[in-house]
């Protein structure tokens, strides 16, 4: 099941619930911003590492605006991973709503 959540949601999801966060942006993007305590897992590397990742985690994933993120979340149900959250407006909408501090681009 994938649970899209809005930056609200999501931050008190993570605040309240043992996650792992995952960002699925590249690593230039990562250079830019990023939400402490994410582990990078580029899109473009996911079919690769995705066996290094618990499929009995919940998993939350995010990226720039919320549709790779989607992508990667759907992606790793169909392969038997069963909790998935993925951050509507990606780390976009976290800066505008959340954490100001962290670089729009």
């Amino acid at each position: 099941m994938i649970d899209d959540l809005n930056p609200k949601e999501f931050q008190n999801y993570l605040s309240n619930n043992d996650t792992v966060l995952i960002d699925v942006r590249e690593k230039w993007e990562l250079d830019l911003c990023k939400i402490e305590g994410a582990i990078h897992c580029p899109m473009s590397t996911i079919a690769e590492s995705f066996s290094d990742l618990n499929p009995d985690d919940t998993i939350a994933v995010y990226c720039h605006h919320g549709m790779r993120s989607m992508q990667v979340a759907n992606f790793l149900i169909s392969k038997d991973f069963q909790s998935l959250i993925n951050l509507q407006g990606g780390i976009d909408a976290w800066s505008r709503e959340i954490d100001p501090s962290v670089d729009r681009y």
